[in-house]
């Protein structure tokens, strides 16, 4: 079923995969993703912890020591931990990133959710969010689930990529049109 989605191949897919389905048999595929996102969100906000991921200039026994000592502060226990500590142990950590977002796809996948990115130029209320739920669920028929991304550098507006189709209503994209008309005009 997984190996049919090309945003879950390689190996981040390999090991999302063996992660969902273990998930599944166990029936705890959202405290798993819970504490992936939690995991994702330490690895955001800090740069030593990233720097433990990425680099491979610390020993397995190192990185592995201070991983379990992170994931016992954050509180993340279970299938999710066993995993990141297996992906420590297999020396691929750095891939946990690629392995969140493949594992989200599965999840959203199995659960008959579509992903939209979008891209907005500052954070958007909650009622906001549940507006452009409601919209792209009445263009897609499916639940969207939103990975939202702040960029000021569109000025306003917002950009949305849903699966192969984008629509880009920001500002920025407006004004270089209109650059663009008033050199081809003069």
């Amino acid at each position: 079923m997984a190996a049919e989605d090309t945003s879950v191949s390689g190996v981040s897919g390999r090991y999302a995969t063996a992660l969902f389905d273990l998930a599944r048999d166990q029936n705890v595929v959202d405290e798993v993703k819970a504490d992936l996102e939690k995991f994702e969100a330490m690895l955001n906000e800090s740069a030593d912890l990233k720097r433990l991921v990425r680099s491979p200039v610390f020993a397995a026994d190192a990185q592995s020591r201070a991983l379990s000592a992170v994931l016992a502060k954050a509180g993340i226990a279970g299938i999710a931990a066993n995993f990141l500590k297996v992906l420590t142990a297999n020396r691929r950590l750095f891939v946990v990133t690629d392995v969140i977002r493949a594992y989200r796809a599965l999840v959203a996948r199995f659960k008959g959710e579509v992903t939209a990115d979008v891209t907005v130029a500052e954070t958007l209320s909650d009622k906001n969010l549940d507006a452009l739920k409601v919209a792209l669920k009445s263009v897609t028929g499916k639940d969207v689930a939103l990975n939202v991304n702040v960029d000021p550098s569109i000025i306003g507006g917002l950009v949305v990529k849903l699966g192969s189709r984008m629509i880009d209503s920001s500002l920025r994209t407006k004004l270089n049109s209109i650059k663009h008309a008033m050199k081809e005009a003069g």
